[in-house]
């Protein structure tokens, strides 16, 4: 009997992504779960792969968690129904609408090995780092990377679990405090669920920096005071309307100048975060921090968090009409997503439904 076959996007290098048919994935252990892929979102981290790649994608040695190398199939901010468990399974059954944990770190027997598993030296991601992806028809995971959606959230709401697991786990590892300020320098998609993150902390006042006019629409209405980089001396403009500067500043751009731009906003004392993951390296100056007694912390993923996120999303934060600008099949998922995403950044999140009808 052949092996069913299914269509996936696997990248190959920078600005190489090809629609491919691929076996449909067996499971392979007792705890892994097979998931149809109903919607997965296009990363800022899958961009950088896309634009100067590789950064995650394991390309002369296998990863060693997934033992793959590129080609890999993409996509890790993915929802999906489960169609078939291994026989140790016990966290879902077969039809449970579920929402993905893409981190690769060691396990056993259906959970992950490290309490802090995102901080293992062997970190990985589904979808970036090989053993399949979300820019697929199906995909194999471990029962630990699945978590159940109630029947009030749609599978879109799913796909924006992981994105938002980024933004609440850096609000909740900052020392930003109820009744605090905050800024957050970057309002793509990972900014705006920071914004949505530091509403559902408590955070007084909220502000944004962005270049793209549609952008600094939707941080305006998620209810950020929000400035132009392109108009306004923004650190100048930031701590005139608050006194002399923010308690917490979230770099979440990449880029070096906005890094300098962050810290500077905080009052002496202040705090920045820095969320995104960088092409290149950047220089600060250590006085900026060490007169003013400023600390700079950074963060990478999540852990522990996709309850809160989901309970959150139960209340309303990280909408999905708040947040998605385009949905594409994945035979368009270059032309009219990573294309897309590099030409307009009006775009905010893209999601690919790559689900046979």
């Amino acid at each position: 009997m052949s092996q069913p076959n299914m269509k996936a996007a696997r990248w190959y290098r920078a600005h190489d992504i090809r629609i491919e048919t691929v076996d449909v994935p067996a499971i392979t252990d007792p705890h892994q779960v097979r998931v149809r892929v109903a919607a997965c979102g296009i990363c800022g981290s899958d961009l950088h792969e896309y634009a100067a790649g590789p950064i995650f994608i394991p390309v002369e040695t296998p990863h060693p968690l997934s033992h793959d190398r590129a080609p890999i199939i993409m996509g890790h901010e993915f929802a999906g129904e489960v169609v078939a468990i291994g026989d140790a399974v016990t966290r879902v059954s077969v039809g449970d609408r579920v929402a993905i944990e893409p981190i690769l770190s060691p396990h056993r027997e259906g959970a992950y090995l490290m309490e802090r598993y995102n901080l293992t030296p062997l970190l990985g991601f589904h979808g970036l780092s090989g053993g399949g992806g979300g820019f697929a028809e199906f995909t194999v995971v471990g029962e630990h990377m699945v978590h159940p959606l109630p029947d009030a959230l749609s599978y879109e709401q799913g796909a924006l679990v992981e994105p938002a697991a980024v933004g609440l786990h850096a609000v909740r590892q900052s020392s930003l405090k109820a009744g605090d300020t905050a800024v957050v320098f970057g309002a793509g998609p990972i900014g705006l669920m920071v914004i949505e993150s530091l509403k559902a902390a408590g955070a007084a006042r909220i502000f944004a920096v962005e270049v793209s006019e549609t952008r600094r629409q939707r941080a305006t209405e998620l209810g950020a005071t929000v400035f132009d980089p392109g108009q306004d001396d923004v650190v100048e403009r930031l701590k005139e309307a608050t006194g002399g500067g923010l308690d917490v500043a979230f770099e979440v751009t990449g880029i070096p100048a906005v890094l300098n731009q962050a810290i500077l906003s905080t009052h002496p004392g202040g705090e920045t975060v820095i969320v995104s993951i960088w092409e290149s390296e950047a220089a600060v100056h250590p006085n900026d921090l060490v007169i003013q007694e400023r600390t700079v912390k950074g963060i990478i993923a999540y852990r522990h968090i996709y309850p809160a996120v989901i309970a959150l999303m139960q209340q309303g934060y990280y909408r999905a009409e708040d947040l998605v600008t385009a949905r594409i099949a994945l035979d368009d998922v270059v032309a009219q997503g990573f294309e897309a995403l590099l030409a307009d950044k009006a775009q905010v999140k893209i999601l690919v439904q790559p689900a046979r009808a």
